[in-house]
């Protein structure tokens, strides 16, 4: 039995968790509301404030989406209470970012600025010139606005410029040694 998916999900007062047929989870709360239809087959209960995830046999796919739905219903639950959030910082000579209305403007060493619009449940905020926080209540759509964000320009492992997550370490490389004899 899947560890992760026998683990029942506690559901906090102000959450509303609505389940409806297919699958289909609605889940309201302080910061939004998150809807997704997750795998038909799969046993969802819901008994007052407690949410079981059920798998109808021993299949090896059954055995993966066990862990997987209870986790995707957990992470609608914590993105509508408190949210999610990915830290960059931007790292580099004359590399600077500012938020100018809805968009995110970025100086990264090209010979133009690289702009990045807001999308629909994504707030960005720039607390320093190089620092960027993306804010959302989907975990998904947070990481993967992060990574395209990221992806402007990746850090570089010999100088460590570009955009990194706070989090992450950059592998750095040795440069070049002087001429042989």
């Amino acid at each position: 039995m899947s560890r992760i998916g026998r683990m029942p999900i506690e559901v906090p007062a102000g959450v509303t968790v609505n389940i409806a047929e297919g699958n289909v989870v609605t889940v309201k709360g302080p910061k939004g509301e998150l809807s997704r239809a997750l795998r038909p087959e799969m046993i969802i209960k819901q008994e007052g404030t407690t949410i079981t995830v059920g798998r109808p046999s021993e299949d090896k796919l059954h055995r993966s989406l066990h862990g997987l739905t209870r986790t995707l219903l957990h992470n609608m639950i914590v993105g509508v209470t408190d949210g999610y959030a990915k830290e960059l910082e931007v790292n580099g000579v004359g590399y600077r970012v500012a938020k100018e209305g809805n968009n995110l403007v970025m100086n990264l060493g090209y010979s133009h600025q690289v702009i990045v619009s807001e999308e629909e449940g994504i707030t960005i905020e720039v607390p320093s010139p190089n620092k960027i926080i993306i804010r959302g209540c989907d975990k998904e759509k947070v990481g993967q606005f992060a990574a395209e964000v990221r992806e402007k320009r990746p850090p570089e492992p010999y100088k460590g410029k570009g955009i990194k997550y706070a989090t992450e370490t950059i592998r750095r490389k040795v440069g070049k040694t002087g001429a042989k004899k």
